[in-house]
């Protein structure tokens, strides 16, 4: 029987890569597609349960090819994919920018020692701390406004202190 089934497979194997390569979409894969299906099907205990055996094949050959084209759409493979990470940025700092922030940390801590102290504390409050201008003018007992002033006044003194250190 096995030499049967290797007949049958040999006189529809063209026909088979026909029928499966617009499944898939590539002459190359639809041979895959079918060799995969002769491997199948040659496995296949002859019961006497499989009435059309060509038919059989031409279902595993479908099949298959339904498989690859629902793995690749899910995979969702990028053509070139690997070029495209290669240029991606890294997550991590590079050295150069590890020191440009270290700088910039240094200028605002020192622009933050220089301002006054009801002045930094507002603005670390606010800005650092994620307090409401409510809730910073209860603490300092001064009004929203003056709050919202110190807070502007902070940040204007840190950003002209980063363009002069920078």
């Amino acid at each position: 029987m096995a030499d049967e089934k290797l007949q049958l497979y040999l006189a529809h194997r063209a026909a088979l890569v026909d029928y499966a390569a617009p499944i898939v979409g590539c002459r190359a894969r639809a041979e895959d597609v079918v060799q995969e299906a002769w491997l199948r099907f040659s496995r296949q205990q002859d019961d006497g349960d499989i009435r059309h055996p060509a038919s059989y094949l031409y279902r595993i050959v479908r099949n298959l090819a339904l498989d690859h084209t629902r793995r690749t759409a899910t995979e969702k493979v990028q053509p070139g994919g690997d070029e495209i990470l290669v240029e991606l940025p890294s997550a991590s700092a590079s050295p150069e920018q590890v020191v440009t922030q270290q700088n910039e940390l240094g200028a605002i801590s020192r622009a933050l020692e220089a301002l006054p102290q009801r002045t930094r504390v507002a603005f670390e409050m606010h800005r650092l701390g994620g307090h409401t201008l409510q809730e910073v003018a209860t603490h300092l007992n001064v009004s929203v406004s003056l709050v919202h002033q110190l807070v502007r006044d902070a940040l204007s003194h840190c950003m002209a202190c980063l363009e002069d250190d920078l």
